[in-house]
């Protein structure tokens, strides 16, 4: 059963999980200099985690994310998924996208989970994803991390919970 203030929460901030995605060509992500994990043609995504968040949650936009049709198919329709490209997982934690700026401009992350509470979500994130790409890639959460990417298209896109599932 889930609990009340979790209905609360997410009715009375409007808040909700948060997945950035970038089709990219070549992505990696370096710590101190080092790369810690590497792809080519796929997606890079970034992940952010807020107090409202469960597994249930995290499993349903695991599976959104996989069947997400955004890689053109031979008449350039976006219209195959990761898996029907080949493609590869590039998977980093950030919370920088529960940015807060109605306050005045310097932003205000009251509404990212915390860290220890996060780091949880995170690896179950991970884990479902690696059911369906055992070699995909991440970040070192909470890590000062330094992205690279060369974006194909730009093609980004942001997946919010409540406008997928209308919660």
């Amino acid at each position: 059963m889930i609990p009340f203030f979790y209905f609360y929460y997410r009715y009375k901030y409007n808040i909700n999980m948060k997945i950035l995605i970038q089709e990219c060509l070549k992505a990696s992500v370096l710590i101190d200099g080092k790369t810690v994990g590497s792809i080519d043609r796929g997606e890079v995504v970034f992940v952010g985690f807020t107090q409202s968040d469960n597994f249930e949650l995290v499993d349903k936009m695991v599976d959104k994310l996989l069947k997400l049709r955004i890689f053109p198919d031979e008449n350039n329709k976006t219209n195959l998924n990761l898996s029907q490209i080949y493609g590869q997982l590039l998977v980093v934690s950030q919370f920088t996208l529960y940015a807060d700026l109605s306050q005045g401009n310097r932003p205000s992350f009251v509404n990212a989970l915390s860290g220890e509470k996060s780091v949880v979500l995170y690896d179950h994130f991970v884990e479902q994803l690696k059911k369906h790409f055992p070699d995909l890639q991440t970040g070192v959460f909470g890590a000062d991390m330094k992205v690279e990417l060369i974006n194909d298209g730009p093609f980004t896109i942001l997946l919010d919970s409540k406008e997928i599932y209308h919660e």
